[in-house]
């Protein structure tokens, strides 16, 4: 049940992106969120932070997407399991950055595709919407999912979107990821369903 939510609630926040602006340059300000869990204490202790593809795993770039999780999860109580550890709680870490093209007379194009960093989550979303504005934008998506090794049993699980014009800061997916982590887990655990805008 909580994975179909997510897709559910993931489609609606790619597809609303367009409907409020910022400046009227088609870009939204803030972050998109929404969390899940079932309501229940989390127990804090030690959890290592690893990507949803793990041959992703040993490579720089997921490094430093994942920094800015562990930086959260420490924040919150945790205790960050390095090298070769094996924590019972694993938090798995996937970024997925695409592209819109926003165009003045024919609205704009959402789609998700584009680098992907762990595994794909086979949501698409296509579509036209009404909206001024020109030139591509860049949409980072940053999802966490918390669970148990030993049977995958998920406790809490976020998704956290963003979009920048391209070439702008936040259209790098390390500085975009950082922005994500800080509003993904603000306020932790969340109103569980409920997606909310993070500025």
């Amino acid at each position: 049940m909580m994975k179909k939510s997510v897709a559910f609630f993931a489609i609606a926040a790619a597809a609303l992106a367009g409907c409020a602006t910022d400046q009227g340059m088609g870009v939204r300000e803030g972050a998109s969120v929404t969390r899940f869990h079932l309501g229940q204490p989390i127990a804090r202790g030690e959890i290592r932070v690893e990507p949803s593809d793990p041959a992703a795993a040993s490579s720089l770039e997921f490094g430093q997407l994942a920094a800015p999780v562990e930086r959260e999860l420490a924040r919150l109580g945790w205790t960050i399991a390095r090298g070769n550890a094996r924590s019972e709680q694993v938090a798995v870490v996937r970024v997925e950055q695409g592209s819109r093209a926003a165009s003045r007379g024919g609205g704009l194009s959402i789609g998700l595709g584009g680098g992907s960093f762990g595994r794909r989550s086979g949501v698409g979303v296509g579509g036209t919407i009404p909206v001024g504005g020109s030139g591509p934008i860049v949409v980072t998506e940053l999802e966490v999912r918390i669970q148990r090794r030993s049977d995958a049993t998920v406790a809490w699980e976020g998704r956290a979107q963003t979009e920048a014009r391209a070439g702008s800061p936040l259209a790098n997916p390390i500085a975009a990821a950082d922005r994500l982590a800080i509003a993904l887990f603000q306020d932790f655990p969340g109103e569980s369903g409920r997606t909310i805008r993070v500025r």
